[in-house]
């Protein structure tokens, strides 16, 4: 069996290399002409997956991304050829959870919040909105749900309307799959109009997908009025609008979910599910192939409190420091580059914390624990 998958996903030929030989490639520059022969295709969201590039191929039984999102991917065109098809739901989400809670200490730092008595707006409560919402409840932030087709679905789901969430929330924070068709759109939800109805320091994060927001607004916005702006996904990628960048607070290249567990755990996803389909039993376990960490365990004291925790996370990763690279880079090695050259990050699961009183909203924030005496 034939695999090609994209050269930036990690393990996958500890993975899948049983399955059969594994060819990678550049997964934002392939063409057709090089995956005529592949019988299983992984990509990542910067490959484009249609009619087009699968165009010299015939052999084709199994496609898989290994991400959250699917607007890349042409579904309808693979099931009109019987083409199976997985994507890793929920595979990063830990990830982007870090990010975001990254962001919000180091906003609060910079502009001295106390973030137990702001209003976090969570737009899209899907996989990681749902993960955001209980960290910023473990933190005693006040939490507003927008998610129109939860609404709809669930009768006790709790929904703020956008605009509404946009009027009250302090901070709003951007989940949203790309949606540009049906009754809830989601490219451009935030642009010139909605924007007018921010509070005047209402703070932007935009972990999801870069034409959520309106860039060319968004920028015309803070060129008149100054507010908190955290983007890690732009419109246009890689050709993004770096006139934003003087007036951002933080910036990075689309790397949210690029820890070291959420990128590979898209990798073990698909794996399972291709093994799955070929009616095989897995013979690889993640757990068994991630490296170790640099730092294992952490031993918490009695005086262990939420006041704590942000020097406990950025012990294992800054948002800072991808801001720093980003700055330094885009223009010297561009978008791409940042991207394939990101530096290990590790989860906070991959540290274990010990103690005799582990704070139960430890676990709410993604830790794990080995209480003493248990």
């Amino acid at each position: 069996m034939n695999i090609y998958a994209d050269e930036n996903m990690p393990l996958v030929t500890e993975f899948f290399g049983h399955l059969g030989p594994v060819t990678l490639f550049n997964g934002r520059t392939v063409q057709a002409s090089e995956l005529a022969d592949a019988e299983v295709l992984l990509v990542r969201s910067v490959t484009t997956v249609d009619q087009s590039l699968l165009a010299e191929n015939k052999r084709l039984r199994f496609v898989g991304t290994a991400t959250i999102g699917m607007d890349h991917i042409d579904q309808r065109y693979l099931t009109s050829r019987g083409v199976s098809f997985s994507s890793a739901p929920g595979c990063n989400a830990q990830s982007v959870l870090e990010y975001v809670l990254s962001a919000l200490w180091s906003l609060a730092e910079k502009y001295q919040w106390r973030l137990n008595s702001k209003t976090l707006g969570i737009v899209g409560v899907g996989n990681i909105g749902q993960r955001l919402a209980e960290a910023a409840a473990a933190l005693n932030m006040k939490v507003l749900l927008c998610d129109p087709p939860r609404a709809q679905a669930e009768a006790d789901f709790v929904h703020t309307s956008f605009s509404d969430v946009c009027r009250q929330a302090d901070i709003i924070s951007f989940h949203t799959p790309m949606v540009t068709a049906g009754p809830t759109p989601t490219r451009h939800l935030l642009n010139s109009a909605s924007l007018a109805l921010l509070k005047p320091e209402c703070a932007l994060i935009n972990a999801a997908r870069g034409a959520i927001i309106d860039n060319q607004a968004l920028l015309n916005a803070l060129q008149q009025c100054h507010r908190p702006v955290v983007l890690d996904v732009w419109e246009s990628e890689p050709a993004i609008l770096q006139a934003l960048l003087p007036y951002l607070d933080l910036a990075t290249a689309h790397i949210a979910g690029h820890s070291i567990e959420g990128k590979a755990r898209g990798t073990a996803m698909l794996y399972q599910q291709l093994c799955q389909l070929l009616g095989q039993a897995p013979l690889c376990q993640l757990e068994h192939l991630l490296p170790l960490p640099a730092v294992a365990k952490v031993q918490l004291s009695e005086n262990f409190g939420l006041p704590d925790v942000q020097n406990l996370a950025r012990m294992l990763y800054d948002v800072r420091r991808d801001d720093a690279l980003f700055r330094f880079h885009i223009q010297r090695e561009g978008f791409d580059w940042l991207r394939k050259s990101y530096p290990a990050r590790r989860e906070f699961s991959s540290v274990q914390l010990t103690g005799t009183q582990i704070p139960a909203w430890m676990m709410q924030l993604g830790f794990v624990s080995q209480q003493k005496g248990v």
